[in-house]
């Protein structure tokens, strides 16, 4: 025997406000191209779904139906030629990692300015904390060179005034000289400094295979989710009076971190990059 209140919103009409609420207002007129949470009840009682329903309800059967509320996001597409190749090349690297060697992901963090940075802090409500809204670069600025390995999970990095090619060339002899013995495969993006004639011909002759990323493609260089944490946690909410201070912040930061790190096995597990067979470039 069936107990408690009848449904009054039949499957039918939850389904149509589930097909409604990703799309374009079907009404004619409409002067919104999306409609907020606050809006979706509304607009569902004047299309004729129902008599009238509340923005709860709204809300609670499109949960149930797992539809959210959601910022958009954006996607750079590559006109590499050769992405599928390059990409493949790379999640090969990071699925089954050479038995003769490290892979090493590297690429530069910043520009590291001496500057205020908005980030979250716990504070008394109606209190939040203020930084500054101007700033000088009296002091320049500083540019963080790092490499992430995979087999441990750890970063190694150096703080330089530049990133040019000798800059770049002087941190791979760093990593150079910390795996002696093994093949290094070194990840890196197009910048003009990892390409530069110098630098490739050091590390054919230095057991060292520079792959490179396709373009437009920074996103499978695992050590950019490094950075991005890097950001959140060592920088967000600051306002350092020296690099040196920065630079300390980042350092303390980094050896928490190590302290915690484990080895990178798993990218981007099920993602749709790993389905595609074929790339279409974005002409739009």
């Amino acid at each position: 025997m069936e107990r408690g209140r009848p449904t009054a919103i039949s499957e039918r009409i939850r389904r149509e406000i589930c097909l409604i609420a990703p799309v374009l207002p079907p009404r004619p007129g409409t002067p919104v191209r999306h409609l907020e949470p606050g809006q979706a009840g509304g607009h569902v009682t004047a299309i004729g779904l129902v008599p009238s329903i509340s923005r709860e309800t709204v809300r609670r059967i499109l949960r149930e139906r797992g539809v959210s509320w959601q910022a958009t996001k954006t996607w750079k597409a590559s006109t590499d030629p050769d992405f599928v190749p390059k990409m493949r090349r790379v999640l090969e690297l990071y699925d089954h990692p050479p038995s003769d060697g490290r892979v090493i992901c590297a690429d530069e963090f910043g520009p590291l300015n001496l500057q205020p940075r908005p980030g979250r802090a716990w504070r008394p409500v109606g209190q939040p904390g203020r930084l500054r809204a101007t700033y000088h670069r009296y002091d320049g600025v500083r540019h963080m060179l790092a490499a992430l390995d995979l087999a441990t999970g750890k970063m190694i990095y150096r703080i330089r005034q530049r990133k040019r090619w000798m800059e770049f060339l002087a941190f791979l002899k760093v990593l150079r000289a910390r795996w002696p013995g093994q093949k290094l495969y070194l990840i890196a993006d197009n910048f003009s400094p990892h390409r530069h004639p110098n630098v490739r011909a050091w590390a054919a002759g230095n057991d060292v295979e520079l792959v490179f990323l396709p373009t437009y493609a920074s996103w499978l260089n695992w050590i950019e989710s490094e950075f991005a944490a890097l950001r959140y946690f060592a920088l967000n909410g600051t306002d350092h009076a020296s690099h040196a201070a920065q630079a300390a912040a980042v350092a303390d930061y980094l050896r928490w971190r190590h302290a915690r790190a484990e080895p990178k096995t798993t990218f981007a597990p099920g993602s749709v990059i790993r389905t595609w067979t074929d790339y279409k470039i974005n002409v739009a």
